[in-house]
């Protein structure tokens, strides 16, 4: 029986994300190897996944999501004000300049003397994106892969043992011993 993409498999596709009003190309993997997920671990954007839900190897599927269905809208909530001290006192600062931060992505949207407002909404939040996707490989996931929430191997997490340490859950893995 051919496997289709459902919960507790690992799908790889080839994907072209644009955005809908203008057509312009935000991402694809069509230059590179296929994106590569564990299916309902929320390792993706909802609607994703929800769209791609039974599809099998040669598969295609054409799909628009609104904001809802992919990074939410914007929030107030993550706007914040942060003290100027809290960045080096070298580092130069612009308005818009988009940094990376221990609490994610961040954008400058405003810079007084004393503070700076960063923006922490994803930059893709409150928008509608169009995604042409082409199944590349479906097969069941392991029980490691479920029991650590994402995928291991070819396309997936890899393991080494120099990677490893107590602190790995902060650094994004999954905390188990002897995995990410």
């Amino acid at each position: 029986m051919m496997t289709t993409i459902a919960d507790n498999t690992v799908a790889s596709v080839h994907y072209t994300g644009t955005f809908p009003d203008s057509g312009e190309e935000f991402d694809s993997s069509r230059n590179g190897d296929p994106l590569t997920f564990l299916v309902g671990h929320r390792g993706m954007i909802p609607g994703f996944e929800r769209e791609m839900m039974g599809a099998a190897v040669g598969d295609t599927r054409s799909f628009t999501l609104e904001p809802e269905d992919a990074y939410g809208h914007p929030t107030e909530e993550l706007i914040q004000e942060v003290p100027r001290e809290m960045f080096p006192e070298d580092m130069p600062i612009d308005l818009g300049m988009m940094l990376m931060s221990d609490a994610g992505p961040l954008r400058i949207v405003a810079i007084t003397d004393s503070t700076v407002r960063c923006d922490f909404n994803n930059p893709m939040a409150g928008k509608s994106l169009h995604f042409e996707v082409e199944v590349m490989e479906v097969r069941a996931a392991t029980e490691d892969e479920i029991a650590h929430g994402h995928v291991h191997g070819p396309g997936g997490h890899h393991h080494h043992e120099h990677e490893h340490s107590n602190d790995e859950a902060e650094k994004g893995g999954c905390g188990n011993d002897g995995c990410c």
